[in-house]
């Protein structure tokens, strides 16, 4: 039981910092061109220098949506790390962990709202690209999608131990 949680808490430290990575991180769509790499994230657009990202009217709300929603997202992947170690202590068995998965789950919940919005709104339709694909933060906001589920459930299932 005790490798167990020790593995849970290593991929939840994982998934936190690739969150914070991901959301950090302007490399979300990127396109390769004559004149060097080119890439986009939630809050810059870089090719040698930064810049802010040129969004149309239209896009700005679903840039602040996924913008918003990823960072909820890292502020609720903390707050169950602290509530596990607090729970860990503190409560008895079979009442452990309902928190812990619960505000997990909603974690997961934030990462799946936003990286659809961004994989809905902006995938492929950035200005001055022509061969665009997604980056490695892309790739981590959806592994970090996956990592927050499995956590959640495996918080909830370990309760009942």
């Amino acid at each position: 039981m005790l490798v167990l949680l020790a593995g849970i808490v290593v991929v939840h430290i994982a998934t936190v910092i690739m969150l914070f990575v991901s959301t950090i991180a302007n490399v979300w769509m990127v396109n390769p061109s004559s004149s060097g790499t080119i890439s986009s994230g939630l809050w810059l657009m870089c090719n040698k220098t930064c810049s802010q990202l040129p969004v149309s009217s239209r896009d700005e709300a679903s840039l602040k949506a996924v913008q918003a929603f990823m960072i909820l997202s890292i502020i609720f992947s903390v707050m169950a790390l602290i509530l596990f170690i607090i729970q860990l202590f503190t409560l008895e068995k079979g009442k452990r962990f309902y928190m812990t998965g619960a505000v997990m789950l909603v974690c997961w919940m934030c990462i799946l709202i936003a990286v659809s919005i961004y994989t809905a709104r902006f995938t492929g339709k950035r200005p001055y690209f022509t061969n665009p694909h997604h980056g490695y933060c892309f790739i981590l906001a959806w592994i970090c999608f996956c990592f927050s589920f499995i956590i959640g459930i495996l918080y909830l299932v370990l309760r009942k131990k």
